[in-house]
Parts: structure tokens; C-alpha cells; sequence
């Protein structure tokens, strides 16, 4: 046999577990006609007799390898000359064995001697890039990462990639072998260099690959299991609060409490607690969203504006103490893109949520992770006023309300949209107005981001006829640049339903930590 005969190869490892119903002629003989009839190029095969049986049933390359367990040597595969000229007579193409630095029965050199003796090509068990050079030195034919993570006290879980790339700066005849249990792990070694790959137990060991799957099951299991524990998530705004149980996404229990905004954080969580004071008992973490910044549990103001935040306020540390549960704190925003992202419907990896109401606030989602610190607070950028004012003091509610004032118009953002609905230009010039700087602030959003989608959301976003009028205002927009907008579904839970479930998460990350 040619090494090349092995270029690009999968070579299957058909080595039944010791002892295990598996563990007969008949049975890997099986496995290794399947193997070849799906397409493996070679096949690994232990023991002289059933390198025997395989060879007698066809002739594929086989790699052959005896394992044994010595009581003065830590040495398993191929030990002995002898092993080396059995495994030859029985039909092997290649002779595999242990090349680490270990105390060994008989050298690497002599082991290669006998194979030679016999035609064989010979192949390098590995453990590090060192066993690998040293076997090229002494004229093996191909170096294979078998042994590494197998001669240290812990095992790894993923297969040596950088050592497959090590090796290939040595030589071109490099064989990826060691815990590639999947198609990606194996197209992996392949692009880290390998000549050919092999793959064992994924494939030829029916209790491992059992044991995997049951293993990933309970995970997934007891995952779910704490998805359905109930979660507090309260939702803190400018002019009422949102306490609700949720579970799974879906609220049990809800009450909105006025929030007093000259009280301060301590009284706004008092409150809070006072009119739950009969759920405490009924949840196993909590979730808090609010606007403005939250850096590790540490609330601060962006905007006093919208809600004034003395200093910085270590919010994880006292909902803590209050509701006596662990507590994840987060901007409303960001917590609100979360739970469009998850809950929404949306069908999009990559989103934006703009949410439009008194202020203006945002959240990103990338990837499937949520952006957190003070990314998307899209309402704070001062570009287009060229840094006078916030955005969102030149487009939101509050501003609405402003210039309606200013106009001889004493009334909130729903009356002057209902004024725009019946007419009064004044009205219809203001919404224009905000609707305008809005699409701004998305075909900006887009050319910084490229979001799958941007979900509008809030009482102005949401406004009839409002996400229609921004719209209008990207008609001139290139397919290729322009956003596309999409409403938000939860409305004004969606800052909940966010928090709640990376509260879950989040909890489920410091368990396994």
C-alpha cells in the first residue's frame, strides 16, 4: 500500500469496548463492511485476530494496532516486536503504536524495523509535537494525535486541533484521531491539516455514543425543567412599575405599581415588595430591568430626564436583600430586544430593538447573544443635533408634547397624534418631524449594525400609522441599505419577559460555574 492511498480519507476505528456485547469477530467484521460501503477510506482494527477476520472479508487499507495493559510499562499500543510481526501476518497495511516517551518493552526504532521487515508502513501514536518529531527522525511513515490528552491526569473533550496544525509543519502525513465524536469536529481537523481523519466510537461504539446522548438529554432536560421554575421580573419605568411570575415567557401573576419618582431607588423597591409581599416564596430568582445604565449590578442614570438616579445605586445588592433571591439587573431596553429576540416571533439571529415612547431606548442582539453595558442606547446619540441635545429629546414623547405646547397645543403625545389622524397640520408636521429623524436613526442603525431586522416597539413606535410614516421617509433608500422594520408583539411586557428569562440563564450559568 501507497500513503497516499489514505490522502483525504475517513478512516473508521472498529474497535468494539472490551467484554461488551460488541466485542466479537462476527461483530466488527459489521462494522467495518458498513464502514467501507459508506464511504471510509480505511479501517482501524485491533487485535491480530480480527485484523484476520476484516482482511478475509476485504481489501481495504487496515491500520493495525494490539493493545495490551503491562504491569511495567504504560505503554498499550503495539508494545512488542512481536505484536508488530502478528499484526503483518494477519493482513495489516499499517503497524500503529505507542510512540510517547514513556518506558517502553521495545523502541520506536525497532518497532519500525520490524514492519519494514514485514512491507508494512508504520504509523506514531502522539501525545505531543515532540513524540511526533521524534518518530519522523526515526522514519515512521505517518504521525497520528491519538495518545494526546490520554498520558495526563485529565482527559480533555475536544480533539488536539493545534496539534494537528503543529504536526503538519513537520510533515504532510498527519492522521487526526483522539475524541472527533461529530461531522464538525472532523471537518475541523481536516482544515487544521490532517491528511486523513480517523473517527471510533462516534460511530463503532454504540455505548459510548449512547452515553453521549443520554448525557446531552438530562442536560437539555433538567434545562428545560428550570426554564418552568418561576422567575420575578419587574420592570421599573418613569411613571409605574411592572411586577409580574413569569414562567417560560408566559406572565402568572402581574400587578403595575406608580412610581414615585422624588422617592429614590430605596422607596420605588419598597413599594414594590410591599404590594408582593404574598408571592415571596413563589420564585426562584429575579430579574429587574430599568432604564438608564447597569454595570454589574450598579444603576445609574444616562438621561435624568427620563428617571433621576442618584449617583450610582448598587440595585443587584439591595433587590438582593429584599425579595431574598438572587437578582440579575439589566436596562429595560436591552432586557425588552431580549425578549422580542426570544418570545417575538421575529425568525431573526440578528435584531435591534428601538423602542420609542417618552425617551428613546434600544437593545442588540447578535449572534443569539444580547449586547449589554450601554450598547443601544441609541436615544443618547448627540450626531444629529450636532451634540446640542440627545436624539431622543429632539423625537420622542416628551418632545412631542413640547413642541405641541409650543404650538398652542397643551396636550401628550396620543392627543397630538390623534390631532394629526384628524388633520391639523400642526400635529401631522410634528409626528413628520419625529417620524423623519427616526428613519435616520435606523438607516444609521443599519449601516453600523446590518440587524436582520429592526424591531420597533413603545407607545410613539407603536402609534397607529407611525412605523408607516418612518418608512416612507426610506423609500429613496438602496435595497441593499435600507432596514427593514418590523413591530414589535410584546408590547409593554417585553422588557418582563426578557429579563426573566436571562435572569433563568443567568442563574443557570453561576450554578455551572
Amino acid at each position: 500500500m501507497q500513503r497516499d492511498a489514505l490522502d483525504q480519507g475517513l478512516i473508521v476505528s472498529c474497535q468494539p469496548v472490551p467484554d461488551g456485547p460488541m466485542d466479537r469477530a462476527e461483530m466488527v467484521v459489521g462494522f467495518a463492511l458498513a464502514a467501507m460501503q459508506s464511504g471510509a477510506s480505511a479501517l482501524r482494527i485491533e487485535s491480530a485476530a480480527y485484523v484476520r477476520a476484516v482482511r478475509a472479508a476485504t481489501d481495504a487499507p487496515i491500520i493495525g494496532i494490539v493493545k495490551r495493559d503491562l504491569d511495567d510499562s504504560p505503554v498499550r499500543i503495539t508494545p512488542f516486536i512481536a505484536d508488530v510481526e502478528a499484526l503483518a501476518d494477519a493482513g495489516a497495511d499499517v503497524i500503529a503504536f505507542d510512540a510517547t516517551d514513556r518506558a517502553r518493552p521495545a523502541t520506536i526504532e525497532a518497532l519500525i524495523e520490524a514492519a519494514k521487515a514485514r512491507g508494512k508502513l508504520t504509523m506514531a501514536d502522539c501525545s505531543c509535537l515532540e513524540d511526533a518529531r521524534q518518530a519522523l527522525a526515526a522514519g515512521v511513515d505517518f504521525v497520528g494525535t491519538t495518545l494526546s490528552g490520554y498520558v495526563g491526569p485529565d482527559e480533555p473533550e475536544d480533539p488536539d486541533l493545534p496539534l494537528i496544525a503543529a504536526m503538519r509543519q513537520l510533515t504532510p502525513y498527519v492522521i487526526a484521531e483522539g475524541r472527533i465524536r461529530n461531522t464538525q469536529q472532523a471537518a475541523a481537523a481536516a482544515e487544521a491539516g490532517a491528511f486523513c481523519v480517523v473517527v471510533g466510537s462516534a460511530i463503532t461504539r454504540t455505548e459510548h455514543a449512547t452515553s453521549w446522548f443520554r448525557e446531552a438529554l438530562d442536560s437539555a432536560f433538567a434545562a428545560r425543567e428550570k426554564a418552568m421554575r418561576p422567575v420575578l421580573a419587574i420592570d421599573i419605568g418613569g411613571t409605574k412599575s411592572l411586577a409580574t411570575i413569569m414562567e417560560d415567557g408566559v406572565p402568572l401573576r402581574e400587578i403595575q405599581i406608580p412610581t414615585r419618582r422624588d422617592a429614590g431607588p430605596d422607596q420605588w423597591l419598597a413599594d414594590i415588595a410591599e404590594s408582593i409581599a404574598d408571592w415571596r416564596g413563589s420564585y426562584t430568582a429575579i430579574g429587574i430591568a430599568v432604564t438608564g445604565a447597569v454595570d454589574k449590578g450598579d444603576w445609574s442614570a444616562l438621561n435624568t430626564a427620563t428617571l433621576d438616579i442618584p449617583g450610582t445605586y448598587p440595585l443587584a445588592e439591595k433587590a438582593s436583600g429584599i425579595f431574598a433571591a438572587p437578582v440579575f439587573a439589566m436596562n429595560d431596553a436591552q432586557a425588552a430586544a431580549w425578549g422580542e429576540y426570544r418570545f417575538g416571533g421575529h425568525g431573526a439571529e440578528n435584531i435591534v430593538f428601538l423602542t420609542i415612547s417618552t425617551g428613546i431606548g434600544g437593545g442588540i442582539v447578535l449572534n443569539g447573544k444580547p449586547l449589554l453595558g450601554i450598547a443601544g442606547h441609541f436615544g443618547l446619540l448627540r450626531g444629529p443635533s450636532a451634540g446640542a441635545a440627545p436624539l431622543e429629546d429632539q423625537v420622542s414623547g416628551r418632545w412631542i408634547a413640547a413642541e405641541a405646547s409650543a404650538a398652542g397645543h397643551a396636550m401628550e403625545a396620543p392627543e397630538v397624534f390623534a390631532a394629526a389622524r384628524a388633520g391639523a397640520g400642526w400635529a401631522q408636521k410634528i409626528v413628520e418631524t419625529s417620524a423623519a429623524r427616526t428613519a435616520l436613526l435606523c438607516r444609521d442603525i443599519q449601516m453600523m449594525i446590518d440587524p436582520d431586522c429592526i424591531v420597533i416597539g413603545g407607545g410613539i413606535g407603536l402609534a397607529a400609522g407611525y412605523r408607516e410614516q418612518v418608512e416612507k421617509n426610506l423609500d429613496d433608500v438602496p435595497a441593499r441599505l435600507r432596514p427593514q422594520l418590523v413591530a414589535a408583539t410584546l408590547g409593554g411586557k417585553a422588557g418582563a419577559i426578557g429579563v426573566a428569562d436571562l435572569a433563568r440563564r443567568n442563574g443557570e450559568n453561576t450554578e455551572t460555574a
